[in-house]
Order: structure tokens, then C-alpha cells, then sequence
């Protein structure tokens, strides 16, 4: 009876050893969990706090090239186009490459200066007619609006050419008169968003006898009829004009002549508009 409690006593001692064996390597493996734990969550923070850093830097590395861009598109203008090197309006290197391929006339391209310049040389359209009436040829006009809109139009016979079969009517002694020019275009370069791919919009087939309209104490007209509006007019201070796009001039793809997204498609609205900037080009 003895030998039995005695072997009794011992398996129980044997069990609470185990059982304390047991609980000590759970609390050993809870600990070393927990450790793991800590580690990976430092490892996590660590990691987070990289890729704080790196987007800090790149945000800077963006503001530095963002403010090194007008440096950047001055060198590459002068560089590829030395004919907008003053311009106060194509600043933009893409914009220069866009206006090229809507030209589509490398010759002419290349030899244009700019003739005249608003900001250079004052908001007149007397000051305007004086460089321009001439019989220049190809001429390009570009206007920029105060909403960052980037339109304008291009002649190939001028606004005063000496061929008077380019008029609609005598030119002599008159404030007012259409030129006929079947290769006059419309063009788009960049609206206020930015969002717009650069298009340019041949006159309509018919309207080519209205491509151009002479006012003698306006600015540059381009489409229209008489008594009607023109596709796009500026005053003659040369700050304000409107655009009744679209009469003269084909639309782009899916819009109509006369609704609100015809008139405001070249400078964001039909008349409510002011110009920033105007510059008149020629060989």
C-alpha cells in the first residue's frame, strides 16, 4: 500500500512538473511573441516613416522642377523657337511644338517675327493697323485671354493685300470689307483647364469669300458676314472681343453652330471676355 501512494505521489509530481513546463514555455513563447510583435511594428514605423521622407522629398524635388519649368522652357524656346523668344505668350515649349504642327508650314514658321505685341506696343487698333496694313502674306495672330485661353487664326493673303480679287468689294477708300482667303484657319491651343488637345478648324466650304474681315478701326476679325457676327472679333482698344464661332469656320466634332458651347469654345464665354495679350506674326 505503501509502494502505491508512493507511485501515485510521484506521477503527480511528475504531472505538475510537466504542467509547470508547459505554462513557463507558453509565458516564453507569449513574451517572444510579443517581442516579434514590437519588432514588426518598429520595422512598420521605421518603413512608414522612409516612405514619409521620400514622399517629402520627391514633393520637393516636384516644387524645384515646378519652379525651374519657365527656365527650362525659356533655354528650349530660344533654343528651338527663337521666334517666340519674347513672346508673352508662348512660354510653353509644347505650346510652341503644338502651334508648329497646326501651321503645318515649316518654311513660313521658321522666318516669322512677331510685328506686333499689345503689352509692347500699346491696346490700339490704329497702332495695331499701322504694322500690320500692309501687304504682308501669311499672318498669324495669337491672343491670350485673362482666363488662360490660347486662340487665334491664321491668313494666308494678309488683312490688306494688294490683290484686289481678294476683296469682296473695292478696297479703296472704305472702313469695312471681307477678304477671300479658302486657306484661312481658326485655331485652339490651350483653355483654361488645360485639358483641351490643340485643334485648328478649316473655313467652311462656301464661307471663303468671309475668312478675313477688315475694320478699319477695329482689331482682327476673323469670319463673319455682313450685318452679322464674326467667329471671333476684338474691339478696338484690343481688351475685349467676343466669338460667335462657327458661322465661317467648321466646329469641332459634335457641336452646333449658336449654342453656348460654340460661342464660348475659343475664349471660355461669347463676349464676357478680356484679352491679356495679343501678338500679330509675319515673315
Amino acid at each position: 500500500m505503501k509502494h502505491f501512494f508512493t507511485f501515485l505521489y510521484r506521477k503527480e509530481m511528475i504531472n505538475i512538473y510537466l504542467l509547470v513546463i508547459f505554462i513557463v514555455s507558453q509565458i516564453i513563447f507569449a513574451k517572444k511573441e510579443q517581442k516579434l510583435k514590437e519588432m514588426q511594428n518598429k520595422q512598420i514605423e521605421n518603413k512608414n516613416k522612409q516612405i514619409k521622407k521620400l514622399e517629402e522629398d520627391n514633393q520637393i524635388l516636384r516644387d524645384q522642377v515646378e519652379k525651374m519649368k519657365p527656365v527650362f522652357n525659356e533655354v528650349e524656346i530660344k533654343k528651338n523657337f527663337p521666334q517666340f523668344s519674347d513672346s508673352e505668350i508662348i512660354k510653353d515649349i509644347e505650346d510652341a511644338q503644338k502651334l508648329k504642327e497646326l501651321i503645318n508650314d515649316d518654311e513660313f514658321f521658321s522666318k516669322i517675327k512677331k510685328g506686333f505685341s499689345a503689352k509692347r506696343d500699346g491696346f490700339d487698333c490704329k497702332k495695331w493697323h499701322s504694322l500690320i496694313n500692309e501687304d504682308k502674306g501669311e499672318t498669324l495672330v495669337i491672343i491670350k485671354t485673362k482666363d488662360n485661353f490660347i486662340f487665334g487664326g491664321f491668313t494666308q493673303v494678309g488683312f490688306f493685300p494688294k490683290d484686289e480679287s481678294k476683296w469682296s468689294r473695292s478696297y479703296q477708300n472704305i472702313d469695312s470689307n471681307y477678304i477671300t482667303d479658302p486657306n484661312a484657319f481658326i485655331f485652339s491651343l490651350r483653355n483654361d483647364k488645360g485639358d483641351r488637345k490643340p485643334e485648328k478648324f478649316a473655313i467652311k466650304e462656301g464661307k471663303e469669300g468671309y475668312a478675313i474681315e477688315f475694320l478699319s478701326n477695329k482689331g482682327p476679325s476673323f469670319g463673319g458676314r455682313y450685318g452679322g457676327k464674326n467667329d471671333f472679333f476684338i474691339e478696338s482698344n484690343l481688351k475685349t472681343g467676343y466669338s460667335d464661332f462657327g458661322y465661317s469656320y467648321n466646329l469641332p466634332d459634335g457641336i452646333e453652330y449658336g449654342t453656348s458651347e460654340a460661342q464660348s469654345y475659343l475664349a471660355g464665354s461669347y463676349e464676357s471676355w478680356f484679352v491679356d495679350e495679343l501678338e500679330t506674326y509675319f515673315i
